[in-house]
């Protein structure tokens, strides 16, 4: 099954292309053939060879993900992907973390789609299908992985190459041909994130989505069909930005929870690529729906429906051709495709121009009046306007790395850098373009209700604007009475965002009483704003609380911003910060089936890295999982530091920041994130000590002493209760005549009491002594159980201290970041509000025969 499982994957991949050919040609067949029964003859063979099209690419994800989770090591993708101890959850992550799996899921959500549009829509099922396939061609293309005999040239790259193929030049394999891995290189450890299982998904499937209305849009054009293309594509059209833009939304929550630049969005180029067409795809629902409304923008909307969907195409290109090299930080690197990104690009492009250039005298307007300032037409389209405005700033920007590209290939050498501070060089663009969404979408819902003059439009908007400004001067008056700092940038921006949630609020309160289904644009505005709030308050008004005020410096090399924002703490004592006080606990370990952390000191970590015994019982919540002495499976790549904060006004909470210490990418924080209503605080490890330093102990001392006794150690009083014979030692076995001897020590600390428990070991048929030391982190303190005189009934240990632990920590509070995850969803709810309510529209046409 092994062996031939990658064959069958890849025969199914050989298969799924001819077929996308086969189905291309067929449905084409059927769109352009005047005879009734051969277009009907075409298209039942189309669908038939779409169908086959469709099990073979069923059978590649399933081939592919079999590899994977039964850890078939000689496959190079389950290799570079995945390992023995990876998390389930996270197995089905391994699928898309590569760019062959990457390209597959979106050829399985097309797949999906295509079998959608077949059965909802004959009318347009043949021409829309033709260009479906089309793409679909191409991206079958990109997992080809074909070498043509004579011309030494590579289409696509197989998920089923074995590992002696790739890598068939390494020692090993000239030793044994037939060598499998015994484990494989693992997950990336910032994917290892529930929001990585779904977010891929969801981002692919609004790539794959954006070509449905992209496809109505040239179909239209194809048959001179101008107009009727909007009405099928545009509920397709809200389906693909609401699946995008969740998408998106659900990257930047993974990059909070799982990255340590302190945000949600980092203007990162790989994020930019699906920010722009996006807003594109936002700004083209808005042309369809002046066309729909007043027959007016349809070579608008052609255009912007053309450009999301090869806009979608080239960020494919930018994060998979390794053009943006160290540019961004989480493009995959190049696997020789950038050739034939290009060409599918450049040929869609062409496909794309050839039909709107031909038929642009024929997507005119029948109206071309002037359009009023008092219309809804000159709103929306100003709003168009300023969403592509924003979407070009960032494209062109993102795009230097290919100018550079581009230039090198014609000779020129050019070294444009992409600016330094790429937050602010993007921010100080957008966040106009902000003011401007909220201004015309406060003031553009009143003209679709009714007609409009400047008379009644001051009566439409004065109520309003009056309680806008008025609150908005209260708070900032407020503001400054704090103290705090603000600019006319972001009083313009508070007051726009608020001015656009009370206008919306006033046009749902009118509306809904009618039809609630119309209420759809008012609850998405409504959305946008209150994530303008959002964005303002937490990204604005961020402010680093762990500010060092001690005067010690961390590390010269790590410059001023670290010695100054982080603060240190040490094991086991409170420290102040800002309005509360911090202590650090110590490290934990996730444990498999275990629902919290366990802590490191109860566990004897063993050979295995994954496995580890239990030096005592190990509960949760009053629910025993593991007794002392069971073998626990552990991740121990990820170490959860735990922090214990108290507010200044009583109330306790703990965070885990999780970090890991990788061996090519070094420090991997993560922060621990306590939600409050009215803010988050956001906190992570800056630095910990470098887990492959040894510590340094003191010089030995030495105490012989009887249970009662008290001694001084590291100033705590330490107490020997009592020293009992046991027949149980955690990870070693003990034959019948061995004798194992444990001492309880008692340490007397300012706030709790710890024990520390050393061990002295006779193996009498070995003739030998030995000892295990028991060492507590939270003191610094080492015991040895060294010798026992039976005669005076005295014992001997060994003390040794060192340096408590500590980790340095970063901690920011993030004020009113839940407004931008309500206005999330807001948005969400408008916007599915909206495609249910043009997919209804749409269907009642087609049910009659008017589609």
């Amino acid at each position: 099954m092994r062996a031939y499982l990658g064959d069958l994957g890849h025969l199914c991949v050989i298969i799924s292309f001819i077929f996308s050919i086969l189905a291309t040609i067929s449905f084409g067949k059927a769109t352009v053939s005047i005879d009734a029964l051969k277009k009907d003859s075409w298209l039942r063979f189309a669908r038939g060879i779409f169908f086959i099209h469709s099990l073979a690419v069923f059978g590649i994800v399933a081939a592919l993900f079999t590899i994977i989770s039964q850890h078939y090591y000689e496959y190079h993708y389950a290799w570079s992907h995945s390992s023995n101890n990876l998390p389930s959850e996270y197995m089905i992550s391994c699928f898309w973390e590569g760019q062959e799996g990457s390209f597959l899921l979106w050829t399985f959500w097309n797949v999906l789609l295509g079998l959608i549009l077949i059965k909802v829509n004959k009318t347009w099922e043949a021409p829309v299908m033709t260009i479906f396939c089309l793409v679909q061609l191409f991206l079958c293309s990109m997992i080809l992985g074909i070498v043509i005999p004579g011309l030494d040239f590579k289409i696509g790259s197989s998920p089923f190459i074995l590992l002696k193929d790739y890598m068939g030049d390494i020692p090993v394999y000239q030793i044994n041909p037939n060598f499998i891995p015994e484990d494989g290189t693992g997950l990336n450890p910032l994917l290892q994130n529930y929001w990585m299982v779904i977010h891929p998904p969801t981002l692919f499937l609004g790539f794959a989505a954006t070509l449905v209305p992209f496809a109505y849009c040239m179909a239209g054009l194809w048959q001179g069909r101008y107009k009727e293309w909007i009405r099928p594509a545009f509920p397709w059209a809200l389906f693909a930005a609401t699946t995008l833009g969740i998408g998106i939304l659900m990257g930047g929550y993974w990059a909070y929870e799982t990255l340590n630049f302190g945000g949600y969005w980092n203007w990162d180029p790989v994020e930019n690529a699906v920010y722009v067409p996006w807003l594109v795809m936002v700004a083209a629902i808005h042309t369809m729906l002046i066309f729909k409304n007043s027959n007016k923008s349809l070579q608008a909307s052609v255009i912007l429906i053309t450009a999301q969907f090869i806009l979608i195409l080239y960020s494919t290109f930018l994060t998979r051709s390794g053009v943006l090299g160290n540019s961004s930080v989480h493009s995959f690197t190049d696997l020789g495709l950038s050739g034939q990104l290009l060409l599918f690009l450049f040929a869609l492009i062409i496909v794309a121009v050839i039909f709107i250039i031909v038929r642009w005298k024929n997507l005119k307007g029948e109206d071309s009046e002037e359009v009023s300032v008092y219309s809804r037409e000159f709103w929306i389209f100003i709003g168009v306007v300023v969403f592509c405005l924003a979407a070009f700033q960032v494209l062109y920007t993102t795009s230097i790395p290919v100018y550079n590209k581009l230039l090198g290939w014609i000779g020129i050498e050019s070294n444009i850098a992409p600016p330094a501070d790429q937050i602010e060089h993007y921010s100080k663009f957008q966040i106009w373009a902000g003011i401007l969404i909220a201004l015309i979408s406060a003031i553009g819902q009143f003209f679709w209700w009714k007609k409009m003059d400047s008379k009644k439009l001051w009566e439409e908007i004065s109520i309003p604007a009056i309680i806008t400004l008025l609150v908005s001067s209260a708070l900032i008056c407020l503001t400054m009475m704090n103290k705090i700092d603000i600019t006319p940038t972001y009083i313009l921006l508070f007051t726009t965002a608020l001015f656009s949630v009370i206008s919306n609020i006033s046009i749902f309160i009118k509306i809904v009483k009618n039809n609630y289904k119309l209420t759809g644009g008012a609850i998405a505005h409504i959305g946008v704003a209150l994530m303008l709030f959002g964005i303002l308050f937490s990204s604005g008004y961020s402010k680093v609380i762990s500010l060092n005020t001690t005067g010690l410096i961390y590390s010269k090399e790590a410059g001023n911003d670290f010695n100054r924002d982080n603060i240190l703490l040490w094991r086991n004592e409170w420290k102040e910060m800002n309005d509360y006080k911090l202590k650090f606990i110590g490290p934990r370990l996730e444990a498999k089936d275990y629902p919290g952390y366990i802590k490191k000191e109860h566990l004897i970590l063993l050979d295995d890295k994954y496995k580890a015994l239990a030096k005592k019982t190990i509960e949760h919540e009053g629910k025993k999982y593991f007794d002392k002495g069971d073998t626990i499976e552990i991740y121990p790549e990820n170490t959860y530091y735990e922090v214990l904060i108290a507010k200044a006004g009583g109330d306790t909470f703990t965070i885990y920041p999780r970090a890991q210490v990788n061996p090519t990418m070094g420090l991997l924080a993560s922060p621990g994130i306590e939600h409050f209503y009215d803010k988050d605080l956001y906190a992570h490890v800056s630095s910990i000590p470098s887990p492959q330093e040894e510590k340094e102990w003191s010089p030995t001392e030495e105490y012989t002493i009887k249970p009662g006794d008290t001694v001084f150690i590291n100033d705590y009083v330490t107490i020997l209760n009592e020293v009992e014979r046991v027949n149980y030692v955690p990870g070693m076995p003990l034959a019948q005549e061995d004798a194992a001897v444990m001492a309880h020590f008692h340490v007397l600390d300012r706030e709790k009491n710890h024990s520390i428990h050393p061990i002295y070991i006779i193996k009498v048929k070995e003739g030998l002594a030995g000892q295990i030391p028991d060492v507590n982190e939270d003191l610094g303190i080492k015991i040895s159980f060294l010798n026992i005189d039976p005669t005076k009934e005295v014992f001997t240990f060994a003390v040794n201290t060192t340096q408590k632990d500590y980790i340095i920590l970063k901690a920011i509070e993030k004020p009113f970041i839940n407004i931008l995850w309500i206005g999330t969803l807001v948005l969400v709810a408008g916007m599915l509000l909206a495609m249910i309510r043009r997919y209804q529209e749409f269907a009642k046409m087609r049910d009659k025969n008017t589609e």
